[in-house]
This record gives structure tokens, C-alpha cells and sequence, in this order.
């Protein structure tokens, strides 16, 4: 496993990031054992992987407290990256959102402090400025963003060292190519890719677009009718479940599994410096480890991506998964 050094800092992360919503449990990913979250954790450190992705956000915050329990006693071997949520960004409301994430966290610094989403409301330069002044002061080590689209992304540099953009990046969801990756690379901030497994499709277990559950089926793959969508588009579930089976057909030839293809495709793609796995169980941890040293070779990178060429066309460059009007720009 590589570990990519956090910006200008002397940190190492691990190129596999633990995604730690699901550890929280909540209404996205049902009921969660706090013991078993524990043992999770324990294991991803045990594995290699030292970096931890959460936000106050999750759970209403019950992700950062498990994550906090988890890792004390262990805090100095973790990178500790959290999220200040849309609501919070102003000054005064970015610095107790920061104390609040600190205090479920049982630490007095946060690795990586980034931005969830932008917030068209409140002056990014304010929200930014108030998060420069929580790493003079020590309790931030690195700043970073999510969701950031290229135009936030060059505004945000002009006002401080972002060393992070995290995105949502995956084989059936590629949008990112369009613009925000090359926006990336342009600027040197590497990029950390998070539903890499499009949600679960890309595990192979859901056979139709029927066998998936609303509150996974509330992102653009599927028809607006489904409850709790925000977006006003027909879906695309057709291409989507028909580009599954060929990716299985090709990783099957090749001798490998679906889900650990599709992850170290995206690991392999320029910019992506480290990929969010999500896993709710130690035995999972161990599942998903195994693919960070996967060798794909060319033939087989290639046409995976074909298998996938036409359904990033149809989708475009919105980079939204939720929303037809993009909350990215």
C-alpha cells in the first residue's frame, strides 16, 4: 500500500481511506453495532490503513463519536479526516462546528478539516478564513474540500492551500472526467474518490434497479420517481444494469472480482490519490485490502473503461450524483 504525503505536511495517509458513515449507522445504512464498528477500526489499522474519512454530518455526528471511541488509546498511529457540514460556514458557526467535531473525536487536532459542500449563502473566503485561523491555533493540521467543482476549486486556492478534493468517482459514474478531474491535475490537488462502488452496484448484488432500496435509489442511475429524489430526470437504469454484467463478464476472464477491479481502476486513474472504502465488519476490512496491490493491466483498464464510455456520455459532466441542477461549479 502507498502512502501519499498530506500536502506540505510531514503526514502519510493511506491510499485506502476508511469511510466511516456506515460505522455510525443511521437511516442511509441501517442499524450499526458500536462494538463491531470498534473492531472495524481496529482492523483497518491492523491492515495498513491508518486514514479515517468522516463528518459531522454523519449521523448527526454519532460517526465521529464511534470513530473517537475506536481510535483512543490509538490516536497516533490515525489520520483523522473530518467535514464541517453547508449549515456551519460561517465564522463563528465554522469554529464551534470544528470544537464539536473535536470533542465526539476525544482529540484536540484533526488531521484533514475539509469542507462537505459549497454553500452559495456564505462568502467562501469567510468560512476559509476562519478555518486558517483553527490551524494557527493548532487544531487543524490541513485543509481540504469536498465536492468541489473547477471553478470552487480555483477559488479556494487563491485563498488557501487546499490539499484535497474529494469526489465522487466510479466506473458506472465518471463525470468528473469532463472537467473537475483535469481541474485537479492542473492544480495539483489530488483527489480522494468516495462511492467507488457506485453505492453497492458495483458488489454485483443488486440484479436490477428493483432490488435496490429508495434511499440508496435516490441518486441520478435511477427514474425521478423514486421517493426522496431531488432530481428530475428518467434514470438511466438501463445502461447502468446493462454495463454491469459486462463489467463482470471482463473481470471473470481476467480472474478477478468485480468490486476489487473497479476499486483499483479508479485508484489507477491520474490525480486519484487515495480511494474511500466503506466496511462495516473486520472480515470486510480484509475483503477490500486486497485489491490496493491488484494489478490490472492495460488491456483489461481499457476496456473497462469502453464497457463504461457510453453511459458517461449520457450522463455528462454533471458531477452531482443527487441533484440535475449541480450543486458543483
Amino acid at each position: 500500500m502507498n502512502y501519499p504525503r498530506l500536502g506540505n505536511t510531514d503526514i502519510r495517509y493511506s491510499e485506502l481511506v476508511l469511510g466511516c458513515w456506515a460505522l455510525g449507522g443511521g437511516s442511509t445504512w441501517g442499524d450499526q453495532d458500536e462494538e463491531l464498528s470498534v473492531r472495524t477500526v481496529h482492523a483497518a489499522l491492523e491492515s495498513g490503513i491508518n486514514c479515517f474519512d468522516t463528518a459531522e454530518f454523519y449521523g448527526g455526528g454519532r460517526s465521529e463519536e464511534v470513530l473517537g471511541k475506536a481510535l483512543a488509546g490509538k490516536r497516533q498511529r490515525a489520520v483523522v479526516a473530518t467535514k464541517l457540514w453547508v449549515d456551519n460556514m460561517g465564522r463563528e458557526a465554522t469554529i464551534r462546528a470544528c470544537e464539536g467535531s473535536l470533542k465526539r473525536l476525544q482529540t484536540d487536532y484533526i488531521d484533514l478539516y475539509m469542507i462537505h459542500w459549497p454553500n452559495r449563502e456564505v462568502a467562501l473566503s469567510e468560512t476559509l478564513e476562519a478555518m486558517l485561523s483553527l490551524k494557527r491555533d493548532g487544531k487543524v493540521r490541513a485543509l481540504g474540500v469536498c465536492n468541489f467543482g473547477a471553478l470552487d476549486l480555483a477559488e479556494a486556492l487563491a485563498l488557501a492551500d487546499i490539499v484535497v478534493d474529494q469526489l465522487p468517482y466510479s466506473l458506472l459514474f465518471r463525470a468528473i472526467e469532463f472537467e473537475v478531474l483535469p481541474a485537479c491535475l492542473g492544480s495539483r490537488v489530488p483527489v480522494w474518490a468516495y462511492s467507488t462502488l457506485a453505492q453497492g452496484l458495483l458488489t454485483g448484488k443488486f440484479a436490477s434497479a428493483a432490488d435496490v432500496n429508495d434511499e440508496r435509489a435516490r441518486i441520478r442511475f435511477y427514474t425521478k420517481e423514486r421517493p426522496g429524489t431531488v432530481h428530475d430526470e428518467e434514470g438511466y437504469e438501463r445502461e447502468v444494469f446493462g454495463a454491469i454484467p459486462r463489467l463482470k463478464s471482463l473481470c471473470e476472464t481476467a480472474g478477478v472480482l468485480l468490486p476489487r477491479a473497479s476499486m483499483a481502476w479508479v485508484l489507477r486513474q491520474p490525480g486519484v490519490a487515495a480511494v474511500l472504502i466503506g466496511a462495516r465488519t473486520p472480515e470486510q476490512i480484509v475483503d477490500n485490502v486486497a485489491f490496493a496491490d491488484l494489478e490490472l493491466g492495460e488491456d483489461l483498464l481499457r476496456q473497462l473503461e469502453q464497457a463504461t464510455g457510453e453511459l458517461k456520455e449520457l450522463m455528462g459532466a454533471n458531477p452531482d450524483m443527487w441533484r440535475t441542477r449541480s450543486r458543483f461549479r
